[in-house]
């Protein structure tokens, strides 16, 4: 398990245990973290799963991928450290990863 926290648009923070081995937004969904929306269940299709990564986590959660790039495109989020939650894969590096939750992910 490793620690992530998230913070909402709102200021409020959560941290969670998060599992290694499954998805961010898999262990957001599991810990109720609101604004983690998630309609295509992990797939890459929606853009609903979108976090804010906080900029000195960038290196390690990586780059936006090919599969990516088209839902971040539609959703028109423009954030320097957008990413969907569903392709970044808990690992124990992520220990102490802190994300921001998009105002909202429609």
């Amino acid at each position: 398990m490793v620690a992530i926290r998230f913070i909402a648009a709102d200021g409020s923070e959560q941290t969670i245990d998060a599992t290694c081995g499954i998805s961010l937004m898999e262990n957001a969904i599991a810990n109720g973290i609101e604004g983690i929306v998630a309609l295509c269940g992990g797939n890459a299709y929606c853009g609903t799963c979108r976090v804010h990564v906080e900029p000195d986590w960038r290196a390690v959660t990586g780059l936006v991928t090919e599969m990516e790039e088209p839902m971040i495109e539609a959703s028109g989020d423009t954030h320097p450290g957008v990413r969907l939650s569903c392709q970044i894969e808990v690992s124990p590096a992520l220990e102490g990863l802190v994300v921001r939750t998009p105002e909202s992910q429609e």
